[in-house]
């Protein structure tokens, strides 16, 4: 059997009421929400309102309606973006950006929207001096991810906001990889706007995503559609969650979201945020007596993923080793983090990243470490 250590690109196994709530929503709903009267369509409505509710209590976004469902993290970031950034804007994002962020601001480039990275130390953590420097210059947007997807780096959000909160300016969190395992409020943090995915740490299934945009803010649509609402226009509503929720909504992936939830409020996000890091410690401590290991070590972790290097190996062939001789399933490269990378000084080749979820246990940390033991030591024997 697989040891899966791969939970910051999906989350596997699911917690057993997920696949169950996707099935009933196949198999005994059906329906489309919000698009009949009849009972399953009800039904199928009901799944998703309460599902919004759910979002929103864990997250504590104020207003269960402002929960914009989406296919992923990708598209809210794309929706958050595109539909507040206009030719002129400065925007501001830090030295450990996902492709999700550098690659539609890099599109928007094109009509003259401007993107000044902000330095981050090698540990990640972002440079508040050189923040606060950048932000005396007018900004329209300062984006950031809560945690990176690389190595774990938490970063320090409450001095982020300070800091945004003095000029007005709208803070966009990508909290992607947090959401779920990291407790926060949306409200007592007062977000401008707010993207994650539901495959993650939500524990849900692919396909859905989460959105939320402060009601101040005039965030644009991505694109426009039907609804099931104000059918008689054809112009898009301009509420929300409609506004920005075009065509059929995955009902199953909605349902499976809610049962991760379900789950994560049942352990507590604490409780399985302290094992996720408990086993990344192991890992890390383990690692870091292994001769010719570089860990890429994070000054506050808010995530379990570990990355690191041997010297004188190509993480993609350290992953295959492990995989085809272990059973073991890590991911090795950039990421799709390149900009996070060049700030840890592992660009291009990245790293390996081991990352343990809420399934993995102390044994399954030693077995991994006993693995990659027994390549290190065959290197070495080689070599001789």
């Amino acid at each position: 059997m697989t040891l899966y250590l791969d939970n910051a690109a999906t989350t596997y196994p699911k917690p057993p009421g997920v696949c169950g709530a996707m099935r009933r929503a196949l198999e005994d709903v059906g329906a489309s929400p919000g698009r009949a009267a009849h009972r399953l369509a009800r039904e199928a409505s009901a799944i998703v309102a309460a599902s919004r509710v759910k979002v929103a209590r864990l997250l504590g976004i104020p207003n269960a309606q402002q929960v914009i469902f989406t296919k992923n993290a990708t598209e809210s970031i794309n929706i958050a973006l595109k539909g507040w950034l206009r030719p002129g804007d400065r925007v501001l994002i830090s030295g450990l950006e996902h492709n999700a962020v550098l690659r539609p601001l890099r599109r928007l480039s094109a009509v003259g929207v401007q993107a000044e990275i902000v330095p981050c130390e090698p540990n990640g953590e972002i440079d508040l001096q050189a923040l606060g420097v950048a932000l005396r210059k007018p900004v329209r947007l300062v984006a950031v991810t809560h945690a990176s997807n690389v190595n774990g780096a938490l970063q320090p959000v409450s001095d982020i906001l300070a800091l945004c909160n003095e000029q007005g300016i709208p803070l966009l969190l990508d909290a992607a990889q947090t959401a779920g395992i990291q407790s926060f409020s949306v409200q007592d943090w007062n977000l401008g706007m707010l993207a994650c995915s539901g495959h993650k740490a939500l524990l849900g299934p692919p396909g859905v995503g989460i959105l939320y945009v402060r009601p101040d803010l005039d965030v644009l649509p991505l694109m426009e559609g039907g609804t099931g609402s104000r059918s008689e226009d054809d112009h898009q509503p301009g509420f929300v969650p409609d506004r920005y929720e075009s065509g059929t909504l995955n009902l199953p992936g909605i349902a499976g979201l809610a049962a991760g939830i379900d789950f994560i409020v049942d352990k507590g996000p604490t409780t399985l945020c302290e094992h996720e890091l408990e086993l990344a410690g192991i890992l890390e401590d383990g690692l870091a007596a292994m001769s010719g290991v570089k860990l890429c070590r994070p000054r506050k972790r808010g995530t379990g993923a570990v990355s690191f290097n041997v010297n004188g190996l190509n993480p993609h062939d350290l992953a295959h080793m492990l995989d085809e001789a272990f059973d073991i399933a890590v991911r090795p490269g950039l990421h799709c983090a390149p900009l996070a990378h060049k700030t840890f000084g592992t660009f291009p080749e990245g790293t390996v990243r081991v990352s343990p979820g809420f399934s993995n246990s102390h044994e399954d940390m030693d077995y991994f470490l006993k693995s990659f033991q027994d390549i290190i030591s065959r290197r070495t024997r080689s070599r001789r």
